[in-house]
């Protein structure tokens, strides 16, 4: 019998961090500059654990390399994605990522880095930084060396419940006062574009990236719109936002109990508020907001039971 896997999450402090990771879900954050919460990750610079069953106390990479059924024989040699909680008190630098064949090249075999942005909240103000104006790279370069920033970024609106696909090549960057969930490639690559001219704790200024920036940013921006599909069935109200490449992600809004069927793939979850039950071969599992797992392949038919919103995503 296969379980889920259950996954004590790793903490990152960040000058941009906050204190919503532990207001909202109750984490043991390590500061209040708590920025980031890597909640399924098998990357080298922070791997989830797994917290129950045969196991526990091993980390997802350990449990990637050392079995593999629980994945469905995969191809891949490292697990393909990265699930995060982001709190951003103040604006983040403004950055792009590579594609897979750059940073292969480029950043010692690592994968590119595709990602996405669900809302959890925002301040009412708030915006992203999602693209830019210029036309050429010559352009670009421009407005960057003219200090052009108001010119050259793209600024948009958001609100609770957005949903933002952000591929490699594009210019990006969270705003102050926004909580996201964020499903990506599994990379920690960036390029620094600007940073606001800001210091860390020793008056350092971080390193920006300019000119690996410019080789990978998509120019003239192109804006990559994916229309949401709504299905409602027995007490479960499914959003699918996007199915790409690289991964494929939903909503899951449970009220009562809510049959899915077996599944080929496996698949990663993060509740987003309320409580519940997965319930499989009359095994029960309680998850509730703030709880991340990875249902294995060829879980079976499940339930899950209680009022309870979920991100659902697999590679």
């Amino acid at each position: 019998m296969r379980h889920p896997l259950f996954l004590e999450p790793v903490f990152k402090e960040r000058i941009w961090g906050g204190t919503k990771l532990r207001d909202v879900f109750g984490y043991a954050i390590p500061s209040v500059r708590t920025g980031e919460c890597w909640a399924v990750s098998a990357h080298a610079h922070g791997s989830s654990v797994v917290k129950n069953g045969p196991m526990a106390g091993k980390t997802l990479n350990q449990v990637w390399q050392d079995h593999p059924e629980v994945f469905g024989f995969p191809d891949g040699e490292v697990f393909p994605l990265l699930v995060k909680l982001l709190d951003a008190t103040m604006d983040l630098s403004v950055q792009v990522h590579p594609d897979d064949d750059y940073a292969i090249l480029h950043e010692n075999g690592d994968l590119g880095k595709t990602e996405c942005w669900y809302i959890i909240d925002c301040k009412d103000d708030a915006e992203l930084i999602l693209g830019h104006h210029a036309s050429t790279k010559e352009e670009f370069k421009q407005q960057i060396e003219s200090g052009d920033w108001n010119g050259l970024l793209r600024r948009i609106k958001i609100k609770p419940g957005d949903f933002f696909y952000v591929p490699s090549g594009t210019l990006h960057a969270i705003c102050e006062g926004t909580f996201v969930l964020e499903i990506q490639q599994n990379s920690d690559t960036t390029y620094r574009v600007y940073d606001y001219d800001r210091c860390d704790d020793q008056g350092k200024k971080r390193t920006l990236h300019i000119e690996k920036a410019t080789e990978v940013l998509t120019i003239p921006h192109i804006d990559k719109v994916h229309t949401p599909e709504v299905k409602e069935n027995n007490n479960v109200v499914i959003t699918a936002y996007v199915q790409s490449d690289y991964f494929s992600v939903y909503k899951w809004k449970i009220s009562g109990r809510a049959v899915f069927p077996s599944h080929q793939t496996y698949l990663l979850g993060s509740v987003l508020s309320g409580s519940g039950r997965i319930v499989n071969n009359g095994i029960q599992y309680e998850c509730n907001a703030g709880s991340h797992f990875i249902l294995p392949a060829q879980f079976g038919e499940f339930s899950i039971e209680g009022t309870c919103e979920l991100i659902i995503s697999h590679p």
